[in-house]
């Protein structure tokens, strides 16, 4: 991945936990780390194929000037996440905020803090067997539309499959979905949750019905096992409702356990 680089971008704002730091203002370095592929952009010396840095700085300083927070920690989450969700060509960012006059009352160089944000392929299954089954996992998908950190970029044909596990229920429609998303594992899988609330999930009988059920399988390459969350999903590969949606979007890509492509699976 190609990268520009904006060092000690000097800005004027208000952030800070203190009354007059509000008030009276100080300066602010701010440097940023832009991720993207600009390899056509630097063949055709062309410039809408990359970012405009001089736009890119305009936009942190209206940020910074046009808010004031408590935590500069906040200050830089805050421009990473704008920067991706206005830039779409950026892949992924760094930002580093410089607060050189904090007002210790000591001795220092330069108080400063880091972070990093980037665009993750994740992939999902849905399915629903209550009620309009169809209309359930349109409105799940519509929900995920409407968030600024989800990006919908595929979606599967919906199959009907026989329930797995617990079989005194009904039919399930299923499907699959390949999206992009700035939240980290732990932080998609709550928002999915509130979506299936939203929807009339009840986790009453483990495998049970369900108005809708969303589940992460991959997450990039990563390979996690904790109590609240496994990638790539436990079971995936032994449920044709999951690998046949996922075959079809997505049949060239490899699990990062098994090492073999959806289309093989």
């Amino acid at each position: 991945m190609d990268v520009i680089k904006i060092d000690d971008l000097e800005i004027y704002a208000n952030h800070g936990v203190y009354e007059e730091e509000n008030e009276n203002g100080q300066y602010f370095y701010v440097s940023l780390r832009l991720e993207l592929d600009f390899k056509e952009a630097a063949e055709k010396d062309d410039l809408e194929k990359t970012v405009d840095y001089g736009e890119v700085c305009m936009f942190v300083t209206g940020f910074m000037q046009e808010n004031t927070f408590s935590l500069i920690e906040t200050a830089a989450d805050g421009i990473a996440e704008e920067l991706l969700y206005r830039f779409s060509i950026l892949r992924g960012v760094q930002v580093e905020v410089k607060k050189p006059s904090a007002p210790l009352g000591l001795k220092f160089g330069c108080i400063s803090v880091c972070t990093k944000r980037r665009w993750h392929r994740v992939f999902i299954s849905f399915g629903s067997n209550m009620g309009d089954r169809r209309k359930n996992i349109e409105a799940g998908l519509a929900a995920l539309k409407r968030e600024e950190s989800i990006r919908l970029l595929k979606i599967s044909d919906l199959i009907e499959t026989k329930p797995y596990g617990y079989t005194e229920q009904d039919d399930f429609l299923n499907g699959a979905a390949e999206i992009e998303t700035i939240l980290e594992p732990t932080e998609l899988l709550r928002l999915l949750n509130e979506i299936e609330e939203e929807n009339g999930r009840e986790r009453t009988i483990h495998w049970g019905p369900r108005t809708l059920d969303i589940d992460i399988i991959f997450y990039d390459d990563i390979i996690t096992d904790t109590p609240e969350l496994t990638i790539p999903h436990r079971e995936m590969h032994l449920r044709d409702f999951v690998k046949i949606p996922l075959a079809q979007i997505a049949p060239d890509f490899v699990h990062p356990i098994y090492g073999k492509r959806l289309s093989e699976l």
